[in-house]
């Protein structure tokens, strides 16, 4: 294969596979951005029932108070794991296993070209324009 930045020397069904690990490990990445806004979200939550906490117990609410502080505040998010060993666990696991996957498909197929559905598409679509 060729290590230009053309895809001329890829079948279509290449350019195909190749696409869809891109678009797989790209709908990965738009994942892991939604579970960094929920540990992030989270954190914020958190964050106001621990304010909570204090201000019930300034207003004389103690038993408020204290289930917060000892039944809510503690809590992880799935079972006992906080919103952050969520993310990593995502992180180290399947969102590097893909993009690991993507690198070793791009470099078997492709030479580690990237985008190559998309550069196909953009030389059609110039090659189409009046300019």
């Amino acid at each position: 294969m060729g290590s230009d930045n053309t895809d001329s020397d890829l079948s279509d069904a290449e350019v195909e596979a190749l696409h869809e690990v891109e678009l797989g490990v790209e709908w990965l990445h738009r994942a892991h951005g939604q579970l960094v806004q929920f540990h992030h979200a989270t954190g914020h939550a958190m964050d106001h029932l621990a304010e909570a906490e204090d201000r019930l117990r300034e207003a004389g609410y103690d038993r408020l108070a204290d289930s917060l502080r000892d039944d809510l505040l503690p809590r992880g998010v799935v079972g006992d794991t906080w919103s952050y060993g969520v993310l990593e666990a995502f992180q180290d696991g399947p969102l590097a296993e893909a993009q690991r996957f993507g690198t070793d498909a791009r470099e078997s197929v492709a030479d580690g070209r990237r985008h190559v559905a998309e550069r196909r598409q953009e030389r059609e679509w110039k090659g189409r324009s009046r300019e």
